[in-house]
C-alpha cells in the first residue's frame, strides 16, 4: 500500500495557476513546480500525470475562477467603457500566456482559450446589445490593454472615442 498523499490537490492546482500565470508554461520547469507547490516530483507525476496536464488542469481552474465571473460580470455592463474596466480589471495572465504561448502549438490548449474568449466576446454583446464582430474587437482592444500594462489610463483614452456605443 502506497503512502497517503502528503500535499492538498485543491491547493497545488490553486498555486500552478499563479505560476503559469506569472512565467508562462516555458517558463516553467519541473523543479520549479516541484519548488512551487511542496509537492515530490513522483506526487506530481502521479497526481497530474506531466507538466502538461498540472498545465491543462490549472488552465481550465483559472478558466472556471477567474474567466467565468468575468463573463457573468459582463452580462451587468451599461456601456462599452463598463465592459473594457471589467475586462482590464480581471486577473487573465494565464489566459492570456495560453493564447499567446501555448494555443499555437497546442490544440487542447486552442480549444479551451477559443472557448473562453468566445464567451467574453458573447457576453460583452449580449450585454451592449452589438454585434459579435464588434464585441470580438472590443474584447481584443482589452486584451490588448492587459499587454501593454497601465489598463486605467488606456481604458479611460479609449472609451472617450467609444461613446455612440452602448
Amino acid at each position: 500500500m502506497g503512502r497517503p498523499r502528503a500535499f492538498d490537490e485543491d491547493e497545488a492546482v490553486r498555486a500552478a495557476v499563479s505560476l503559469f500565470g506569472a512565467r508562462a508554461y516555458d517558463g516553467v520547469s519541473v523543479d520549479d513546480l516541484v519548488t512551487h507547490l511542496g509537492v515530490h516530483r513522483n506526487s506530481l507525476y502521479k497526481v497530474f500525470g506531466s507538466k502538461r496536464g498540472l498545465y491543462l488542469i490549472a488552465l481550465r481552474r483559472h478558466l472556471a475562477d477567474d474567466v467565468s465571473p468575468l463573463v457573468d460580470a459582463l452580462a451587468g455592463a451599461s456601456d462599452a467603457a463598463a465592459a473594457l474596466r471589467l475586462v482590464t480589471s480581471a486577473d487573465l495572465g494565464l489566459l492570456l500566456l495560453a493564447a499567446i504561448e501555448r494555443a499555437p502549438a497546442d490544440e487542447e490548449v486552442a480549444a479551451e482559450v477559443t472557448a473562453a474568449l468566445a464567451a467574453v466576446d458573447q457576453a460583452i454583446a449580449d450585454a451592449l446589445g452589438v454585434p459579435s464582430d464588434l464585441a470580438a474587437a472590443l474584447t481584443a482592444a482589452a486584451l490588448g490593454i492587459l499587454l501593454r500594462g497601465n489598463p486605467d489610463n488606456a481604458t479611460t483614452a479609449l472609451t472617450r472615442y467609444l461613446g455612440p456605443l452602448p
